[in-house]
Formats: structure tokens, C-alpha cells, sequence
């Protein structure tokens, strides 16, 4: 978003790029396989540990709901105060925080671990990715750097199963977090010897107010869905809610006030942006909860081993990495809605076929299930990121980024806590029958994400953006500072061009 430099101002290309790369590409890899290996894990953590479900929630959301309040910070932190510096403290921070979560002693102590495991997390994948930009300045070098980038990570979803179900069946479960350790010491080492420092010539001021306010909103909101089952009128659950309205409240009178807000509120007026920024939510809130639905009703309802439940899984992941290609290619030559439509039918689809399996459904069916639940959810990514930064002027590109990765790890969270609530007390034989709710809701998911798809890029979500780009560039700007100019009418038509 903002043209950088190294230290000093001279500019310099980077000393052996592919190491570079490598760094920045092992820190995607392990952040993605921390949660992807841990959901295969669950089933194992729920007896060893004693845990509920809720517990087990916990353990999944607390890094969710943390990298998801975090992401903006750590993303203005790096441009302010130098990216090798911050992503090289996120490495540290990942890095002990997983060796911690290995050796937990209870799960009160792995909820922990996995917060401060989060707080790394968040300085990693957009910082990685500013690193890539600003260091490699061939376009086509930049390119190839960014596809390998992107792949690596769709690798760490599609693996991380069959990873974590070998880890947890040969060592234990504590292992799904240990592997991280070396892979985090050697991107250490090459983010030492071969990344140079980088900052941007004129970065935003923070937004301390808006951050607190946005932290305090989405804990709020996760706490009040984890901890309602069979206490939605206890007092904690009304507190958590109430809370959530008034930071919410708060959050937009101080974000319309502030010069440099950590989220311009008033973008959200344009149609394309709330309808991307919605879609992630929903789909990865499907992710989410269909992996958490799928590892405990593949080894508690059906009595699969880990490897066997991590091997089951493949299907899915398959089909996210296929036709995440596809869907790139479609959304490049047609635009985003057709691969929209398709996700959320295919999305829809799969799920009610999982909504009526029982222990005793033929496992080629629910592998089938799975393979249409992966079509779905690999078609849906790339027209996210292309609605959220078209719906932007180029100069306010990262920040649509920023919105779209945060949408999807809230979604994430959301996703964990929401069927969480159909089978919090649910016992290992009942499993397969009390989540059928849960799976109905992310069939209604898939339908809302096809109907986004439908609102957000036609004719009247593109005037919309129109008037909005319109009024905001007739009132007075907030900043003469770079990155936070108004929205024209020809940006806007130019963004939204498929």
C-alpha cells in the first residue's frame, strides 16, 4: 500500500531471494498446519486431557479469535517499525508458544499457550507477504514468489490431516504442536541470514481505541456462543452480549472519528466489500466447522484411528486445491459470480448430505460428501479477495486485503463456536445424530453464500459502490497522507471491471 525502503533509504535487492522465499514460506506452512493437524488431534485431546466439547472449542478458537483481532495491528506494527523485525518476532513468540502447547499439563494451560501461539501467528502470513513484495521487484520473480506463497499454504490445509492423524498415532497428540519447533527454528535462521529490514516511508498511526474496541467485540461475541448451551439467561452469557453491543457501538462512533481508523467504517457502505467481507465469514466458518464436526464424528461416532480420520479427509482437500486453480482461472476471465454461485450450491450440497449420516452411513458416501464440501469451499477464496480489493482504489488495496483476511479468521472462530452449540453435551455414540443441526446451519450457510455471491457483484452493488466512492470523496478527507485518499468514481469503475 505504501512505496518502502530499506533502513538508511537505500534500496537493495535481497541477497539469495529463494531462501527469502523459503523463509516466508515455512512461516505460512506452519501456521496453516497448526490448526489443520490439531483438529485431527481433538478426539485424542478430549480423553487425555478430560476435556468437554466446549474445551475443545476453546482449544481451536483461542488462536482463531486472536490472530483474527490481530492481523491489522501486526500489519501496521511491521510497516511502522520494520517488517523483518516484526515477522522475526512472531517466529520466536510461534515458535516457544508451540513447544509450550506440546508440553501442556492440562487444558486450561493449552488455551493459554494457544493465545500466545496466536499473537506470533498474526505477525506471520501478511507480514510474509509485504516482505515478498517489498523485497523482490522483478514483477514476474514477485509473481512466482506469491503463487509459491499461496500454494504452500493450500498445501498446509490439504496435508495437515493426514500430517496430524500419522503425528497422533505414532507420538501422541502433544506432537502436532512439536513439529512446529523445528520448522520455526530453521525459518529463524533464514529469516536471520537472508531478509533485510523494510518499512513504510510513511506508515499509519495506530489506532489503540478502534483495536481494543474491535478485540473486545469479537471475545465478546465467541465467549457468548461457546459458553450459551443450556445457559443462554445465566448471567455471564447476557454480560458477554451486552458487552458485545456496546463495543460494537462504540467501535463505530470511534473508528467515524479517527483520522486513521484501523477499519474505515464508512467502505462498508459499498455492497461488493460487505458482501466479501460476509462471504468469508460464512466460508470459513463452513471450514472451520466442518472440520471440527468431521474429526469428532469420524473417530467417535464412526471409530476411526487418526490416520484413518486424517486420510478420510483427503477428498476435501483435494478438491480445495483443484478447484481453487479453477476457480482463479474462472474468476480471471468471467468474473467472481459464477464461482461464487457454484460455491455455495456445492458448499450446501455436501453438507446436507453430511446432515443425515449416522455411524453406520457407507464410507464411500460421506467421502463423496466430503469431495462436494471441498469443491465448494475451494471455489469461494479467490473471488473473496478479488470483490474486497476491487471494491477498493489501488492505494487502499492492502487494507481490503486486510479486511478480507481478518473476515475469514472470524469466520473461522464463529464457525467452531456456532456448532459447538448443537453438540456441547453430546455423548461419542449420540454424536452422529446430534450434529445434524450443526450441519443444517452450514447448509444455510452455502445458500447465503450464493446469494451474497448474487447481491455483491451485479448491477446495483456496482452503483452503490458508485455512490458511496461518490460521497466520500465530496466530504473532507480524513488524511493527505498516502493510502488514504478518497474512492473516485473511475477507480471504482476500473476496480470493479471483471
Amino acid at each position: 500500500m505504501f512505496a518502502t525502503k530499506p533502513p538508511g533509504g537505500a534500496s537493495s535487492s535481497p541477497r539469495r531471494p529463494q531462501f527469502l522465499v523459503a523463509a516466508c514460506c515455512l512461516s505460512v506452512f506452519v501456521a496453516g498446519i497448526s490448526t489443520t493437524t490439531l483438529n485431527v488431534a481433538l478426539p485424542t485431546i478430549r480423553t487425555r486431557l478430560h476435556a468437554s466439547v466446549s474445551g475443545l472449542q476453546w482449544t481451536v478458537d483461542a488462536y482463531s479469535l486472536v490472530i483474527a483481532c490481530l492481523l491489522l495491528l501486526a500489519g501496521s506494527l511491521a510497516d511502522r517499525y520494520g517488517r523483518r523485525k516484526v515477522f522475526l518476532a512472531g517466529l520466536v513468540v510461534f515458535t516457544a508458544a508451540s513447544a509450550g502447547c506440546g508440553l501442556a499439563p492440562s487444558l486450561g494451560w493449552l488455551i493459554a499457550l494457544r493465545v500466545v501461539q496466536a499473537v506470533g501467528g498474526s505477525m506471520l502470513n501478511p507480514v510474509a507477504l509485504s516482505i515478498i513484495t517489498d523485497a523482490l521487484r522483478d514483477p514476474a520473480e514477485r509473481a512466482r514468489a506469491i503463487g509459491t506463497w499461496g500454494a504452500v499454504f493450500g498445501l498446509s490445509v490439504g496435508l495437515g490431516p493426514a500430517i496430524g492423524g500419522l503425528v497422533v498415532s505414532a507420538f501422541g497428540w502433544r506432537y502436532v504442536f512439536l513439529i512446529n519447533v523445528p520448522l520455526g527454528l530453521l525459518a529463524i535462521v533464514l529469516t536471520t541470514r537472508y531478509i533485510t529490514e523494510s518499512r513504510a516511508t510513511e506508515a499509519r498511526r495506530l489506532d489503540p481505541a478502534g483495536q481494543l474496541l474491535f478485540i473486545v467485540a469479537l471475545a465478546a461475541l465467541t465467549y457468548g456462543v461457546i459458553e450459551s448451551p443450556g445457559r443462554f439467561q445465566s448471567p455471564m452469557t447476557v454480560a458477554s452480549f451486552a458487552i458485545l453491543a456496546i463495543a460494537v457501538i462504540l467501535f463505530v462512533a470511534v473508528e467515524l472519528r479517527s483520522a486513521q481508523p484501523l477499519i474505515d467504517v464508512r467502505y462498508f457502505r459499498s455492497p461488493p466489500l460487505t458482501g466479501a467481507s460476509l462471504i468469508a465469514v460464512l466460508a470459513f466458518g463452513v471450514l472451520a466447522g466442518f472440520s471440527f464436526l468431521s474429526s469428532l464424528y469420524l473417530q467417535q461416532a464412526r471409530g476411526l484411528t487418526a490416520v484413518a480420520a486424517g486420510l478420510a479427509l483427503l477428498p476435501m482437500a483435494g478438491s480445495m486445491a483443484v478447484l481453487g486453480l479453477v476457480s482463479g482461472r474462472v474468476v480471471a476471465r468471467r468474473g467472481p459470480l459464477v464461482p461464487l454461485v457454484v460455491s455455495g450450491l456445492a458448499t450446501a450440497v455436501g453438507c446436507a448430505m453430511l446432515s443425515g449420516a449416522t455411524q453406520h452411513t457407507p464410507l464411500v458416501y460421506v467421502l463423496a460428501a466430503y469431495a462436494v464440501v471441498g469443491v465448494g469451499l475451494g471455489m469461494v477464496n479467490p473471488p473473496i479477495s478479488t470483490i474486497a480489493v476491487s471494491s477498493m482504489p489501488s492505494d487502499q488495496s492492502g487494507v481490503a486485503a486486510s479486511i478480507a483476511s481478518t473476515s475469514r479468521q472470524a469466520g473461522g472462530a464463529l464457525g467452531v463456536a456456532v456448532v459447538g452449540l448443537f453438540v456441547a453435551t453430546s455423548a461419542p455414540d449420540q454424536f452422529a445424530h446430534d450434529d445434524r443441526p450443526a450441519w443444517l446451519v452450514l447448509v444455510c450457510s452455502g445458500v447465503a453464500i450464493a446469494a451474497l455471491g448474487l447481491l455483491s457483484t451485479g448491477r446495483w452493488a456496482r452503483n452503490a459502490a458508485l455512490r458511496n466512492a461518490d460521497r466520500m470523496s465530496a466530504g473532507p478527507p480524513r488524511d493527505s497522507r498516502p493510502g488514504n485518499g478518497s474512492m473516485s468514481r473511475n477507480q471504482t469503475r476500473r476496480g470493479n471491471r471483471p
